[in-house]
């Protein structure tokens, strides 16, 4: 209760401070009341639908998401006007302790520079506070194709032009428009790939969020199959269950539902991809996460019936699983297969310019394709979207890779 009441007084005294500059600015009294109308209306349904309007049993339903994002936005655009007038009234504090000191007349402090100061803060909030809302309404629905090829020295022949189309955290309980849904899963069959893989998270917290969605997921095909590997969201570890059994019996259901929606689920287990004589290993462990995450993923046990010199293809949730243990091992695994990150959903990307979000602060790999002791990684940034239901910057994907054969030189 404590907490909530801080954040409370922190709120309202930034929105407060905030008022006192918007009447410098307008003076029309309707845009500041707007302007407190909408803070305020956005604050109450944060804390209603975080406290009296949770769902029982659902961590991150769709109301709590949009009340989340928000309150980000609106924060957002509170920051960065306050950056400008704190900014004001620190100078405006420093000089008139100057004038006190010296006795200088001049006059420090001009009411023009304080309306041209908030003028310029809300030029520059405006930027944050619509990308957010952009983010919100079509950008977590802006699908993109990123196409990958790479090369590797001892691909079997057969697999030269081999195409891996990888799709990865869908988070079904997060949707909301199944026409945008349905777009994307278009995308995904229109790629016409020899191989779907999945790398995992496909719910949220319960089995029952994919039902809606589990027929037109049904309809994905790929020549040569398509598979499957949980991520830590699929466990139902971040709801309170009644009993263990019930916990149990939710990831039971979801393993039965993707059998039934044609993906072959791999638990710490591998398939052998055949072409003529040639083929090719894919392995997929269970979810295995640095800081905290679950740690169920078993490389020794996938790979135990596999020969080590055969081409491996490694699919595993979390790309911190590579950096930690799979580059490390004494399989050579050519290509890994991730997802997890989600880009944070926010971030700045200009191929071959800028590549940049906050979560690389916390996974060194954590969108793309990364090379490492001669093994590669590709991190997807995911299908669907998590917490802030939207994304700005980094957009969902659906990944394309084509191996070749490296040319002998």
């Amino acid at each position: 209760m404590l907490r909530w009441i801080i954040f409370v007084l922190i709120y309202l005294g930034l929105s407060f401070y905030i008022v006192q500059a918007l009447r410098t600015l307008f003076r029309q009294p309707w845009v500041y009341l707007v302007y407190v109308l909408v803070s305020l209306v956005v604050l109450i349904n944060f804390i209603y639908q975080f406290t009296a309007g949770e769902e029982a049993g659902r961590v991150l339903s769709r109301p709590k998401s949009y009340a989340f994002g928000f309150l980000l936005t609106i924060l957002s655009f509170k920051l960065v006007i306050i950056f400008f007038l704190f900014s004001e009234d620190i100078f405006r504090i420093l000089s008139g302790s100057y004038q006190r000191v010296f006795g200088v007349s001049k006059e420090f402090t001009l009411p023009e520079r304080r309306r041209f100061l908030t003028m310029i803060g809300l030029g520059i909030a405006a930027l944050p506070f619509g990308a957010l809302l952009y983010g919100m309404y079509k950008g977590k629905y802006n699908f993109k194709v990123l196409k990958y090829t790479l090369e590797f020295e001892d691909l079997p022949d057969s697999f030269d032009g081999y195409r891996i189309t990888q799709i990865s955290d869908i988070h079904s309980g997060s949707f909301d428009d199944r026409k945008k849904i349905e777009y994307g899963v278009e995308l995904i069959k229109k790629q016409n790939s020899d191989l779907l893989l999945f790398t995992g998270d496909m719910v949220n917290n319960k089995t029952e969020e994919m039902l809606p969605w589990a027929e037109l997921f049904s309809t994905l095909n790929a020549k040569d199959g398509k598979y499957s590997v949980l991520g830590n969201h699929d466990y139902g570890d971040y709801i309170a269950w009644e009993t263990e059994e019930l916990k149990r019996q939710n990831l039971q259901d979801l393993k039965d539902l993707q059998k039934n929606m044609g993906f072959d689920l791999l638990l710490n287990e591998h398939r052998y991809l055949q072409k003529g004589e040639d083929r090719i290993a894919l392995v997929g462990v269970e979810n295995w996460g640095k800081g905290g995450f679950k740690k169920a993923g078993d490389l020794k046990k996938a790979t135990s019936q596999i020969n080590q010199e055969d081409f491996t293809i490694l699919m595993s949730h979390d790309p911190s699983h590579w950096s930690e243990e799979v580059i490390h091992d004494d399989k050579h695994f050519h290509l890994t297969l991730s997802g997890h990150t989600h880009g944070m959903q926010f971030g700045i990307e200009i191929p071959g310019w800028v590549k940049w979000s906050p979560v690389k602060w916390r996974y060194k790999y954590w969108a793309g394709v990364y090379k490492e002791l001669g093994q590669f990684i590709n991190v997807n940034r995911g299908f669907g979207f998590l917490g802030y239901p939207g994304r700005v910057g980094i957009w969902p994907e659906i990944t394309v890779i084509t191996l070749k054969k490296k040319a002998l030189t």
